[in-house]
């Protein structure tokens, strides 16, 4: 394994509060050094521990170091394309969730190495754009077959695999919420849990009642699923109250908060996620994450890389509207892109650049992380390591 000593790093934002006694934990002119896929040590250029040989020096040159980026929330297992639905939308049609079911009779007829060639294709893309951790979802088969299928093929790229088989209620149950609640409890979760760390539910109108949203995370909590949950994307609704009840890591959207729902989180562990490249796609109003924040609420970025909603795989280019349009300082906006996606999966290995964490790690190519968003669209990312080895 790879020993490496990157020194000469204009920025390094750590996410280590010990440092400066910020969320950031900011140092100028620093060096850090990896041993066997940790951080071995963190700190000034000019005083860097005698090391020994076999160490791969990397001169950051002036350029900033992040930690890798922690998209806590993706749906890149599917079949399909959406774009026609995405050009309709521009031209005025209202997002609804019912477009899911579009996608599903796609990703039902791939075969597995289809979908596992346009799986590792987003995860490349991914990698590019510096993201090292991926949570990966389940819910475009919404049969018990499909379903399996796809944890399946997410777990084989990462542990951080999401059953989402209560995505929506597919055509053929129509009516009949209530009867696939039962299959979602019982066959499907028997076939997908052994594949999966996490459960999720999508509490929405047009998709599933807080009492079936229930009954779906009480039963993957039953099973050893640690329960997450998609809520208050289309409307205000109970489901963040639900969530935060039934000690989720995370719930996902929230564009539409009431004041008790914001209460709620700033009192509990539960993070929420915020996908700007929803709004962005959608053309919703973008969540006021400067008020979240100033209310005391966790807040994550990701992008829900998906096909209907938000078909980008880039976190610098949700770091960017974050900024712009979500009340964000860049600051902020990097740590919820890393240890805030790093909170909402309820890691402490990774997000951090200190020692003994994992080094994922990303060299900007630029001197500070506010380029992020002072340049949105522009290539920044100059190299990633991943768990200590340069994989760009």
């Amino acid at each position: 394994m790879t020993r490496t000593l990157i020194t000469n790093i204009g920025e390094l934002t750590t996410n280590d509060p010990a440092v400066d006694g910020t969320a950031t934990g900011t140092m100028r002119d620093a060096a850090v050094l990896i041993d066997h896929g940790r951080i071995e040590w963190v700190g000034a250029a000019d005083a860097v521990p005698t090391t020994p040989e076999g160490y791969l020096e990397v001169d950051a040159r002036g350029r900033a170091l992040i930690p890798g980026f922690v998209d806590s929330h993706s749906h890149i297992v599917f079949g399909g394309d959406r774009a026609a639905e995405f050009e309709a939308r521009m031209a005025g049609q209202k997002y609804a969730a019912g477009g899911i079911r579009s996608t599903v009779a796609a990703t039902r007829a791939a075969s597995d190495d289809d979908l596992r060639t346009r799986l590792r294709g987003f995860l490349d893309e991914m990698l590019a754009q510096g993201t090292t951790t991926i949570e990966i979802k389940s819910g475009y088969g919404l049969d018990v077959e499909t379903e399996a299928r796809l944890v399946r093929l997410a777990a084989e790229v990462t542990d951080e695999v999401t059953f989402l088989g209560a995505h929506v209620v597919p055509a053929e149950y129509a009516d009949r919420g209530d009867e696939y609640v039962d299959l979602v409890i019982g066959d499907m979760l028997d076939a997908c849990a052994p594949h999966s760390k996490w459960i999720d539910v999508f509490c929405e109108t047009g998709a599933f009642t807080v009492p079936q949203s229930r009954r779906v995370l009480e039963a993957g909590i039953a099973r050893g699923l640690q329960p997450r949950a998609h809520a208050s994307q289309l409307g205000t609704g109970e489901g963040v109250q639900l969530a935060v009840e039934l000690g989720a890591a995370s719930i996902d959207h929230g564009t539409y908060l009431a004041e008790a729902d914001v209460a709620a989180l700033a009192a509990s562990e539960t993070v929420l996620t915020l996908l700007p490249g929803v709004e962005f796609s959608t053309r919703q109003p973008y969540p006021d994450a400067r008020a979240l924040i100033d209310a005391g609420v966790t807040v994550a970025l990701a992008c829900d890389t998906n096909p209907g909603s938000s078909f980008t795989s880039s976190m610098p280019f949700c770091i960017a509207v974050a900024v712009r349009d979500m009340g964000m300082t860049t600051a902020e906006a990097v740590w919820a892109a890393t240890a805030g996606g790093a909170q909402a999966l309820r890691r402490d290995d990774i997000g951090v650049i200190a020692v003994g964490k994992r080094a994922d790690l990303v060299l900007l190519d630029a001197p500070t992380r506010v380029h992020l968003a002072y340049r949105p669209g522009v290539p920044l990312i100059a190299h990633v390591w991943k768990d200590g080895e340069r994989i760009r």
